[in-house]
């Protein structure tokens, strides 16, 4: 239920500034108001929407002071993942997210963005998750639903989906040999890349909103 309607967020069906809907999506989906109004709460707590009291949800705009204010500080976080994992990842690990990596590129060739998007966010966790760090891991879940929706429009400039693809390319040879100074740095400018272009395309306005 909460995938479901946070995809409808992410692929522009639910508009920044609208009215969340909640008959149509019921019917849509064929539920009930009560999970629909259960799945919203946990959509406002990961900054997706307001919750205005007797009003019903509104879908939040993406702004590029959020951005401003969130990027930066995911920076940090997946920075110190990139100096901290190389010493505490196994080599399962790293196998897993190779395979999670190949399937990413297969999704990328055939343009599924969506199952693009759901690996590239498994191949994030599972490098923060072998960190071991417990609380660098509590505070990485806490913003990655606040910043998830900005990384996903990011793609939606096939110049920017190509570009991120390399990088996770040179993220993955990093992580194989265990150069965490390598992995910082790319783990940096691959999220920087993608805070440039979140801002530029609100600026010209081609946010799908």
């Amino acid at each position: 239920m909460v995938d479901a309607v946070r995809k409808m967020i992410f692929d522009g069906e639910l508009i920044g500034g609208q009215r969340v809907p909640e008959k149509l999506i019921c019917e849509k989906l064929s539920i009930s108001r009560t999970p629909l109004r259960e799945a919203l709460k946990v959509l406002a707590s990961e900054g997706l929407l307001t919750l205005p009291p007797n009003r019903g949800a509104r879908v939040n705009r993406l702004k590029a002071e959020d951005v401003d204010d969130m990027f930066p500080v995911m920076g940090a976080l997946e920075a110190l993942a990139g100096e901290l994992v190389c010493e505490k990842i196994s080599d399962a690990q790293i196998d897993e997210i190779r395979s999670l990596h190949y399937q990413m590129a297969a999704d990328h060739k055939n343009g599924n963005l969506s199952g693009y998007f759901d690996l590239n966010q498994r191949i994030h966790a599972g490098i923060m998750a072998a960190t071991k760090n417990a609380t660098l891991g509590d505070l990485y879940a806490l913003l990655a639903g606040r910043i998830r929706m900005a990384r996903y429009r990011a793609n939606f400039s096939q110049q920017r989906w190509d570009q991120a693809m390399a990088e996770h390319e040179k993220i993955l040879d990093a992580l194989v040999a265990r150069d965490n100074a390598r992995l910082t740095q790319m783990l940096r400018t691959h999220l920087k890349n993608t805070c440039d272009t979140v801002k530029s395309m609100i600026e010209s306005g081609d946010t799908r909103e």
